[in-house]
């Protein structure tokens, strides 16, 4: 692959940024799962939150009048209110490695450990877990898995996930920058909205496409007329909080908090660029974006321009996560794949 600027990563995956590393672990019987992004120190972060029905942890604490400004990891968890548990696991495991927030007077230390979740509970899988749903151990397992490589689709937070009438999954993608940098993200799709142009087996994100890592969607010419109707293709009955797209931007450049708020900021037009419709009061979506640091930026008057392309970027490459994790997503119980319903039948 060729390692030119707006070329995907050798990988195509958020870990193509230097210092990230991905972990996941599934429930297979309850149809749920996790999703770590794990930066491998303490790293500069920000969030950004859209959606009408959003279920987060310590997403607060990235507010620019807080002290916090780094996390020790992200997590994304299907569960709803149940699967917000997996950060503890995540910072139990964490803790136990002495990474987090140090203090002077004790040896334990504080992971700042966010998280968003989506809504997988009427899926059809057993959750029948009592007093004791499985996010903290899976948050664990996650965790303690991360690396460079994972699986996407029915993995992680989108085992359980639904896109509009398509089954949903997780996705990632990344991008070269110009001067050296590198882009990434992760999304976990399960939206309201539809991620296909109704009548058509093409992605709303079709346009971003790279590499055919949605199956040359050039082969699947945009409809003539779309419907005025913009819930065409979306789910049926759905409520407030019952679903959401959550991911992740990374960068390696060493931007600063405010910096790193606008590029959290300009990726959440990847949702609308990949998602139809989207923001709405049915969803949660949220955007993390993370910056490693690993290279600098300049500081002169072209630093400006370079954060807003690593914005436009963000958004380019989560608008392909987006309808990656669709393409990659297999037929789960009734909820079927996009391969299945366009290039199988």
């Amino acid at each position: 692959m060729s390692a030119t600027p707006f070329s995907p990563g050798p990988r195509n995956l958020i870990t193509d940024v230097e210092g990230i590393s991905v972990g996941q672990s599934e429930d297979l019987a309850a149809r749920t799962g996790v999703t770590v992004v794990l930066p491998a120190d303490h790293t500069i972060a920000a969030v950004d939150v859209r959606g009408g029905g959003p279920g987060t942890r310590e997403t607060d604490l990235l507010s620019a009048d807080c002290l916090v400004d780094a996390v020790d990891a992200i997590v994304l968890s299907g569960g709803s209110v149940y699967g917000l548990e997996a950060a503890s696991g995540v910072a139990a495991w964490l803790g136990a490695r002495g990474r987090g927030f140090t203090f002077q007077t004790t040896h334990l230390v504080a992971p700042i450990v966010p998280q968003a979740i989506l809504f997988d509970l009427t899926n059809g899988g057993d959750k029948d877990w009592g007093e004791m749903p499985p996010y903290r151990a899976l948050g664990m397992d996650a965790v303690a898995a991360a690396g460079d490589t994972f699986g996407l689709g029915n993995k992680g937070a989108g085992l359980g996930a639904r896109a509009g009438a398509l089954k949903g999954g997780i996705g990632s993608a990344s991008v070269l920058a110009p001067a050296g940098f590198t882009v990434g993200a992760i999304a976990a799709s399960n939206p309201f909205g539809s991620t296909v142009m109704p009548g058509s087996a093409r992605f709303w994100a079709a346009p971003f496409e790279k590499a055919s890592e949605l199956g040359d969607q050039g082969q699947h010419p945009a409809p003539d007329s779309l419907p005025d109707d913009p819930y065409a293709d979306s789910k049926i009955g759905a409520s407030p909080g019952m679903n959401t797209t959550i991911g992740v931007v990374a960068t390696d450049a060493a931007l600063t908090p405010s910096e790193t708020r606008r590029v959290a900021m300009m990726a959440q037009d990847g949702y609308a660029r990949s998602v139809r419709p989207v923001h709405t009061p049915f969803d949660g979506d949220v955007v993390f974006a993370m910056a490693t640091g690993t290279r600098a930026l300049p500081d002169d008057a072209a630093r400006p321009a370079m954060v807003a392309m690593l914005g436009a970027l963000a958004a380019d490459t989560l608008a392909r996560a987006v309808a990656r994790g669709v393409y990659e997503a297999e037929t789960l119980a009734d909820s079927v794949s996009y391969r299945e319903a366009f290039l199988l039948s």
